[in-house]
């Protein structure tokens, strides 16, 4: 992530450390992974840089897979009737926000 960070700026270990104060030597390990910064050095590394450091969810955390498990329980030519129906709703809701638009499956105005 820093060395990343470090190169996307255009940067040295030497001019990062100058900007930071924080020791070639120490960036030189981090980067390779031999030692792990504490935040607050990262953080002010990253933001010599341009960079923040950030927190995310994990991916899929939150995620309610519900709706994904009701489909996949579905046999193929249910499925495919699903997003017939799913499909002509989308274009009913669509022509109720934008009445003017053209109906391109029938060429209607």
């Amino acid at each position: 992530m820093l060395r990343y960070a470090r190169r996307q700026a255009a940067m040295t270990q030497r001019a990062l450390a100058d900007a930071t104060g924080v020791p070639q030597s120490s960036i030189a390990r981090i980067e390779r992974g031999t030692t792990d910064p504490r935040v607050d050095t990262l953080q002010r590394l990253l933001r010599a840089t341009g960079r923040e450091l950030e927190t995310e969810p994990r991916l899929g955390e939150g995620v309610d897979r519900s709706l994904i498990y009701l489909t996949l329980a579905m046999t193929p030519d249910e499925r495919g009737r699903s997003a017939a129906r799913a499909g002509r709703t989308l274009a009913t809701l669509l022509q109720q926000v934008r009445p003017g638009d053209r109906d391109h499956r029938t060429d209607r105005r």
